[in-house]
C-alpha cells in the first residue's frame, strides 16, 4: 500500500465525498433552487418515502436535526413531563438533550464494557415506577443489543426508541436498526455515514398514529396552515438537504463497505497491540463503523504522540453524560457507572471515512504499533 508520509491524515473528512459525486449533488441542489420551493416540498417527501423504504418501515418523518429527532420521537410515542427515560452516558451529550427537552428526567445505565452499548441488565435496575421508556444508543455505527431490551420494554409496558443517529445502514439480526423498536431517530451531522451539507434528522416509525403525531410535532404541532391542535416545535428538514441525502442514500452501502474494510484492515494490523483494543463487533449485527475507537491507559499519550507524526484524532467521549455539569442536579458522582466512565478515560477514535485511503489507515496504525515499541 502507497501512502505519503508527510502529509497529514485527519480523523474525519467530507470534502472527497463532494468531489467523487459533485455532478450529481450539483444538479440536485441546484433542481431546488430553479423550483424555489424549499421547505415541505417534493425533495423532503421523496426522500422520507426512499429512506423508510431503505430502514424498512412504513413512515419516515424529516425534522431538522438529530436531536429534536429524539425528542420528536419520544413525544410521539408519549414520554413528557415527570416521565423518566433510560439511555446510555457513553453518547454525546445531544442525544440527553434529546430527552430533556421533553420534559422527562434522564436516567442512565451503564455499557457493556464489550460492545461499548447500553447493557441491559443495568437498565432493568435502574426501572422505576416513572420509567416511561428507553432509549439505547447504537454507538459507533453498532446496535445495541435490542433483543432483552425489547422483551424488558414489552414485560414492563415501556416504550423503546432507538437513538440511530451513527447507525444509517446498521443491522441487528436480519433487520436494519431504525425499524426495530416503537420509533427511532436519525441524525444527518455532515459527519455522519449518511451526512447532510448542513442539519438534519429524522423519525422512523411503523404505527400510523405515532408517525402522524410526529408530523405534527415536526411542523409547530399544526393540522393545516390556520390550525395547531398540539404544542410542537418547528423542526423540518429543507429541501436541499433532503436533495443532497436521497444523492448520498443511493450510495450509503458502498461507503459502509468502504467504512468496514478500513476497520478491517485496523484490527488485523492491530490484533496484536497489548494496549489497544476496539469494542468487539457482536454476532448479532452488522456494524457500519461510524467511528474506529481502540482504548488503552495510555489515551492521551498516544494521541499526542500520533498528532505529533501527522495523524489527528479524536475522543468521543471525555466526559461521560452522568458526569457533565450540565446534569450535576441529578446527582450522580464518579463511580456510579464503572465501564461508561473507564472508557471515557481510554477511548481515541481513529482516523475513518469512506474515501481514507487504505494507505493511510495503515500508516496510522504501523504509527501505533511504534508507539507501543517505543
Amino acid at each position: 500500500m502507497q501512502t505519503n508520509n508527510s502529509a497529514r491524515i485527519p480523523q474525519s473528512s467530507t470534502q472527497e465525498q463532494y468531489v467523487r459525486h459533485k455532478a450529481e449533488f450539483d444538479s440536485a441542489i441546484a433542481g431546488v433552487l430553479e423550483r424555489s420551493w424549499f421547505i415541505l416540498g417534493q425533495e423532503g417527501e421523496q426522500f422520507e418515502q426512499e429512506f423508510a423504504a431503505y430502514i424498512g418501515v412504513a413512515h419516515a418523518i424529516g425534522c431538522g436535526n438529530g436531536t429534536e429527532a429524539i425528542q420528536i420521537a419520544l413525544q410521539s410515542v408519549g414520554v413528557g413531563h415527570g416521565d423518566e427515560v433510560i439511555t446510555s452516558p457513553h453518547t454525546a451529550l445531544f442525544t440527553v438533550l434529546g430527552i430533556s427537552a421533553t420534559g422527562a428526567t434522564p436516567v442512565f445505565a451503564d455499557i457493556n464494557p464489550t460492545s461499548f452499548n447500553i447493557d441491559p441488565e443495568a437498565v432493568a435496575a435502574k426501572i422505576t415506577p416513572r420509567t416511561r421508556a428507553v432509549l439505547p444508543v447504537h454507538l459507533y455505527g453498532q446496535a445495541a443489543d435490542l433483543t432483552p431490551l425489547l422483551e424488558l420494554t414489552r414485560a414492563r409496558r415501556l416504550k423503546l426508541v432507538e437513538d440511530c443517529a451513527q447507525a444509517h445502514g446498521a443491522t441487528y439480526g436480519d433487520r436494519r436498526v431504525g425499524s426495530i423498536g416503537d420509533a427511532a431517530a436519525f441524525s444527518f451531522y455532515p459527519t455522519k455515514n449518511l451526512g447532510a451539507f448542513g442539519d438534519g434528522g429524522m423519525v422512523t416509525v411503523n404505527d400510523a398514529a405515532v408517525a402522524e403525531r410526529a408530523r405534527l410535532l415536526r411542523n409547530g404541532g399544526r393540522s393545516d396552515y390556520y390550525h395547531h391542535p398540539i404544542v410542537g416545535l418547528n423542526s423540518r428538514l429543507d429541501e436541499i438537504q433532503a436533495a443532497v441525502l436521497r444523492v448520498k442514500l443511493r450510495h450509503l452501502d458502498s461507503d459502509n463497505a468502504a467504512r468496514r474494510q478500513r476497520a478491517a484492515l485496523y484490527t488485523a494490523l492491530l490484533k496484536d497491540s497489548r494496549i489497544v483494543s476496539s469494542p468487539t463487533e457482536m454476532p448479532y449485527g452488522r456494524s457500519v463503523n461510524h467511528l474506529y475507537v481502540v482504548r488503552t491507559a495510555a489515551r492521551d499519550a498516544l494521541r499526542d504522540f500520533l498528532a505529533a507524526e501527522g495523524i489527528d484524532t479524536q475522543i468521543h467521549y471525555r466526559i461521560p453524560a452522568h458526569l457533565q455539569e450540565a446534569y450535576a442536579h441529578l446527582g450522580y458522582r464518579r463511580g456510579d457507572l464503572p465501564h461508561a466512565e473507564r472508557a471515557a478515560d481510554e477511548v481515541l477514535s481513529l482516523p475513518l471515512w469512506p474515501e481514507l485511503s487504505l494507505g493511510d489507515a495503515e500508516r496510522a496504525a504501523r504509527t501505533i504499533l511504534r508507539f507501543r515499541a517505543g
